[in-house]
């Protein structure tokens, strides 16, 4: 294959990520007026605030907004997980970060396949939340079995699919007609099975284990479960959504609201319960039933913060929860984000504030002026920003939060979110065993927010 026919990663993703989005608005309708919501509100945000608006532009965030995306799905077997790094390994996207759900109640470990770059970001910074499913947390050792046994004998990949990655991984890529193909089969993996694997009696005692297990075992593939839109202000979309006729979940996750966003906000609406036909007994019939997992979330992003603000963050955040546990039917929703609020008042809310500090990534860049006027060699970088020569933009996070995803998790797994319907499992980190099973050692998500910070700074010092 020449050079000249490869399309691009990025431009590949692109066409992924508007299939998915396009598949998922017909198989969830309350997702696309979920869209709508939000870009509503990040016009009127956007119209309100014109600094913040030419503040996006400048740093080159704007068009990321309206076109931004995260999905999630759920894998059930290291060979499941392999293969789905090499499907998004096509489309420019590695692993970042190792997630350990179980922390906080949920029998499953994560990475995020997303865009690692500069350029690739700006150009289209889908990803996708993975999690693989942790059968070893299953205390029924029968049941585990069982589980075993039905995963072992699906294949969530088509044959063309398979076909066109062992291509791009051959060839340096792929052409843009077995690109088209290649969205196309792949699509297949995340497609809604309306049809469950295993028998209702078996699906019941999958769901009793714990509601995740059976939505990732029962079924013939790891159908998305959420797609999400980014916004400039959760709080309103929070707040506008039962207007819209959409059930919003009790708490936001993530970090109170702020002048200065930090890490990752984020709420959905309500799982649905949708129609499934399950096997009746070990006969050729199906029964009717039930399955609640697919969900609609939205999130609000903010700086990228440093190893030292994270830890002040994960400290905030620990402090408010012991205040306020929140419930999960929400009872008290109203008393943990007066806690929050209260608890993160020493978490300094400017930017410069956060800078000064250490707490956050930022990239800097040289301004009007700064670019008529180069840096005469050894000038400090703090110089050039007292003299308005450079400015500093927060980078954006790209990642998840544990419990945020847990949260979001345990709110729509199930008809009902009350505490009854918590399942815990004891925390069990084993990044050593995800790798294994991913065939790959996961990027180190400071690492490359450091490195943006890096290379800003050294293009504002070298001398023109």
């Amino acid at each position: 294959m020449s050079v000249q026919t490869i399309t691009s990663p990025d431009a590949i993703r692109t066409l992924f990520s508007t299939a998915m989005s396009e598949m998922y608005r017909t198989e969830v309708p309350a997702y696309q007026t979920l869209v709508e919501l939000v870009e509503d509100v990040n016009r009127a945000v956007l119209a309100a605030d014109p600094a913040e608006r030419h503040r996006l532009e400048a740093a080159g965030g704007l068009a990321r907004i309206t076109e931004e995306r995260h999905g999630a799905i759920r894998l059930g077997t290291a060979a499941e997980l392999s293969t789905m790094r090499r499907l998004f390994a096509v489309m420019g996207m590695e692993p970042v970060g190792y997630y350990d759900l179980s922390e906080a109640g949920v029998p499953v470990h994560s990475t995020a396949f997303r865009p690692v770059t500069d350029e690739a970001l700006s150009r289209n910074p889908f990803r996708v939340f993975t999690s693989l499913l942790r059968l070893d947390l299953i205390a029924d050792a029968a049941l585990r079995r069982e589980a075993e046994q039905v995963l072992a004998a699906r294949s969530i990949f088509t044959a063309g699919c398979l076909a066109l990655i062992e291509k791009a991984e051959a060839d340096g890529g792929l052409n843009e007609e077995d690109a088209g193909r290649f969205v196309a089969e792949a699509l297949e993996t995340f497609r809604w099975h309306s049809r469950a694997n295993v028998p209702l009696a078996l699906y019941n005692r999958l769901h009793d284990a714990h509601r995740l297990i059976a939505d990732v075992v029962s079924f013939k593939g790891p159908h998305i479960n959420h797609l999400t839109p980014r916004t400039l202000d959760i709080d309103a979309v929070q707040r506008l959504m039962p207007e819209k006729g959409i059930a919003p979940k009790a708490v936001v996750e993530g970090p109170p609201t702020r002048r200065c966003p930090i890490l990752l906000r984020q709420t959905s609406f309500k799982a649905l319960s949708e129609p499934v036909d399950f096997r009746d007994g070990d006969g050729e019939g199906w029964c009717s039933g039930v399955h609640t997992a697919r969900f609609g979330e939205i999130e609000q992003r903010g700086i990228a913060l440093t190893p030292k603000g994270r830890a002040l963050y994960d400290r905030l955040l620990q402090d408010s929860r012991r205040l306020v546990a929140p419930a999960a039917d929400g009872s008290n929703a109203a008393q943990y984000m007066a806690a929050l609020q209260e608890v993160f008042a020493p978490f300094p809310d400017s930017w410069d504030g956060i800078r000064r500090q250490g707490l956050g990534y930022f990239v800097y860049s040289p301004t009007e002026a700064g670019r008529r006027n180069p840096p005469a060699p050894g000038t400090d970088l703090e110089t050039l920003i007292g003299s308005g020569l450079v400015r500093f933009d927060p980078v954006v996070y790209e990642d998840f939060l544990p419990v945020s995803a847990a949260g979001i998790f345990q709110s729509n797994l199930g008809d009902h979110a009350g505490d009854e319907a918590r399942q815990d499992f004891t925390a069990s980190p084993n990044q050593q065993r995800f790798e294994a099973d991913l065939g790959a050692p996961v990027l180190n998500p400071f690492d490359l927010y450091a490195e943006v910070e890096r290379a800003s700074i050294a293009a504002c010092l070298a001398a023109k």
